[in-house]
């Protein structure tokens, strides 16, 4: 065994940590313990495991460890059986509901929309081909709907349900505008409940069917932007000077400013009215769009044509 001398020389320690062990002369190092080695071992790995998955697509291999991952967790020993002792096979599924062998459709060639739309497949009671829904006060908006129905007013036959003031005796009551509370109180939500109201339709997104005035129909979002020609920083549209917010008092505001605001409304109008509102605002760089009253979900064309131009 080795011995260490300390540096007054007076005693001497045995150290049998750090010291070689002297054997017929050879000087032996102390083992070492594998367990100190298992995180560099384990580095290893992982960093050759991303070098792997590196040259995968990244999809596939995600798909690929979640299906290690399931057949790793999944024991072959715990089988659900049925009533009769029967026991069945269990098989791993995505969030869609497919077995992650590749057996969830039907077969090779349905797609993925087709599997959903036989899955969200819904079985209805009534024939609408024979009974169609019959709907009054809206045949001058809509003339078809998602299953069978009519519009119009059938004094025959009790409609199902019907637009307009609220009705009695089992037919739904249909509330429809798109027009803001603070002027139309009944479009409240808690308000038309107590009016009677069955189906809420408004810009309000707590309502039953929210109707907002955004359509990629109509606005064409992702057109090219025209060219800045204007000499005046901002366009106005203001029509009702008796707005419930602040929007005349801004425009006012910034003509004190001395700031160039060209007004085609009725609200101090400085310019002919006359003209396109989206092909005129799509000169200028900046667009007023204040709304007639500040109001949770209420957004109007005011804006959508804004971001047209």
């Amino acid at each position: 065994m080795g011995l260490l001398s300390n540096h007054r020389g007076s005693r001497t320690e045995t150290n049998q940590e750090t010291l070689p062990v002297s054997t017929a002369g050879l000087s032996v190092p102390p083992k070492k313990r594998w367990s100190n080695l298992m995180p560099l071992f384990v580095a290893l790995v992982v960093i050759a495991e991303i070098a792997f998955l590196g040259k995968l697509d990244v999809a596939k291999n995600t798909v690929m460890v979640d299906t290690w991952a399931d057949l790793i967790y999944w024991s072959p020993e715990v089988v659900p059986k049925d009533d009769l002792g029967i026991a069945h096979e269990v098989v791993p599924k995505d969030d869609l509901g497919v077995d992650m062998l590749g057996r969830g459709r039907s077969s090779e060639s349905e797609s993925c929309e087709e599997w959903l739309e036989r899955e969200d497949a819904v079985t209805y009671s009534r024939n609408f081909t024979k009974e169609p829904i019959l709907v009054n006060g809206a045949e001058q908006e809509w003339k078809s709907c998602a299953v069978g129905c009519n519009f119009g007013y059938n004094s025959g036959i009790k409609p199902d349900a019907a637009f307009g003031i609220p009705q009695q005796g089992g037919t739904a009551s249909v509330l429809r505008s798109m027009e803001s509370s603070q002027y139309y109180a009944e479009n409240n939500m808690a308000m038309a409940r107590r009016r009677g109201y069955h189906i809420v339709m408004t810009t309000s997104l707590s309502s039953d069917v929210p109707v907002g005035y955004f359509s990629w129909a109509e606005y064409d979002i992702m057109g090219p932007v025209q060219p800045k020609t204007e000499s005046a920083l901002a366009a106005a549209f203001i029509s009702n000077c008796g707005a419930r917010n602040f929007r005349l008092q801004a425009l006012e505001g910034l003509e004190k400013a001395n700031i160039k605001i060209d007004s085609y409304g009725g609200c101090h109008r400085n310019r002919d009215g006359r003209v396109d509102k989206v092909e005129t605002l799509k000169h200028y760089k900046f667009s007023l769009a204040f709304e007639n009253s500040n109001e949770e979900d209420y957004v109007t064309e005011k804006f959508f044509q804004s971001l047209v131009a």
